[in-house]
């Protein structure tokens, strides 16, 4: 059975699905207890209730979005990519940093955790 990521994904040509399926793999194995949804039009994840990660496929970039604080946290490593406000872009004609894209993540994840125990 698919669900709305999956149908999400399915939308975009084969190469781009497998960087999208990567970088949902990698979101689920750093934060197992993620709510996975759509959001926004894209595919979301929650943890404790709050808002962990988002990502989305474009034609030429992956747009990675980890609230304003994943960003700062990160500013230097993601210096090198072009940025939004509470957004990156990782092109997709470049090797995707699977390894900061999971230490966000786990960022993320410890501090909604710290969140929900104040």
């Amino acid at each position: 059975m698919t669900n709305k990521v999956d149908q999400y994904i399915l939308k975009f040509p084969a190469e781009t699905q497998e960087i999208l399926q990567q970088v949902r793999q990698l979101i689920k194995t750093t934060a197992p207890d993620a709510v996975e949804s759509i959001a926004y039009g894209m595919p979301a994840y929650k943890t404790h209730g709050k808002p962990l990660v988002y990502f989305a496929g474009y034609k030429n970039h992956l747009g990675f979005y980890a609230t304003p604080t994943g960003h700062e946290a990160f500013a230097e490593d993601l210096s090198a990519y072009k940025q939004g406000k509470g957004s990156v872009q990782f092109p997709l004609d470049q090797a995707i940093p699977y390894a900061l894209i999971k230490r966000i993540v786990a960022f993320r994840v410890a501090e909604n955790l710290e969140k929900s125990t104040r």
